[in-house]
């Protein structure tokens, strides 16, 4: 028995009923294996804890030699947030619907993971980012991103203006609905349906993409992972920041929303033969037969 991986974390969708059918048989698999499962508390909480160890994401961080979520790409996004500290390395299998991150069909379950636990996979590492905001000269709020971090103009149906920094200098007074800063691995959620770039997992950049410009001569561009993006709302506009779809902050003008590459990564384990070109092939429809 490959020993890399004696106690596994289960992390599930919350509210999907039918999540609890794959990851209790997931959980049976693994304890038929010799290995400690651990579900995760909330994950516990909607599908019955069954007689196995429920434990919270600190506990998970400081025993689990691994994380196996089911879902989709949210509910990924939601871990590897919480475990981006914790080095605790992750496999996604897909319950969700283009799942991007969580790879791993549901009817291949099983012989996945049974390539995972002899050892066979391979290993990516993605980057996060640091998302601060500042206001009167003291920080506001902290958080990380995976995918994205958003600023839009919130409830209010009207462009808002932005002025966009890296590295301190200036590169321009954006009016748009708003800014995405994204990851490699976010260019392919949000600021993929705004025109950005894809930006393969292993490019060392940030892609910066205006939301609905209204000068038509505002493009995305990408910087490198190295930059410190600044966004500055100046006076009289407030906005909304959006932290991987999933967290938020009301912002205020003369508010600065800084963000950088942080030092915190997470580590995707993938079955045999996965590639992300090929991953791209089946998720966009890429090369396929033209529909009539």
């Amino acid at each position: 028995m490959n020993g890399a991986f004696r106690s596994i974390a289960l992390i599930g969708k919350y509210r999907s009923p039918e999540i609890a059918e794959s990851l209790l048989a997931l959980a049976a698999l693994l304890r038929e294996q010799g290995r400690e499962v651990l579900l995760e508390e909330a994950t516990a909480a909607a599908v019955g804890s069954n007689g196995y160890a429920v434990a919270s994401y600190e506990v998970i961080g400081t025993t689990a030699d691994l994380a196996i979520v089911l879902g989709g790409d949210g509910t990924m996004l939601n871990a590897a947030r919480q475990l981006a500290r914790s080095e605790v390395p992750l496999v996604g299998i897909n319950q969700g619907r283009l799942g991007f991150m969580t790879d791993i069909a549901l009817d291949a379950m099983r012989d996945s993971i049974a390539d995972l636990l002899e050892g066979r996979f391979s290993r990516e590492r993605r980057f996060l980012l640091d998302a601060e905001i500042w206001r009167g000269g003291r920080q506001a709020y902290a958080t990380l991103a995976l995918n994205d971090v958003v600023v839009n103009k919130g409830e209010l149906g009207r462009m808002i203006e932005l002025e966009i920094k890296v590295d301190s200098e200036l590169i321009h007074v954006l009016r748009a609905d708003g800014l995405i800063v994204s990851t490699p691995t976010g260019s392919t959620a949000y600021a993929l349906s705004a025109n950005g770039p894809i930006l393969h997992p292993s490019v060392a950049g940030i892609a910066i993409v205006p939301l609905c410009p209204h000068a038509l001569s505002n493009r995305p561009i990408t910087v490198s992972d190295g930059s410190v993006i600044e966004v500055i709302l100046p006076a009289p506009h407030d906005g909304r920041v959006h932290f991987d779809g999933q967290g938020r902050f009301d912002v205020r003008s003369g508010d600065i929303l800084r963000v950088a590459r942080s030092r915190h990564g997470i580590t995707l384990l993938h079955p045999p033969g996965y590639s992300y070109f090929a991953m791209l092939r089946e998720k966009l429809h890429w090369s396929s037969t033209p529909r009539h």
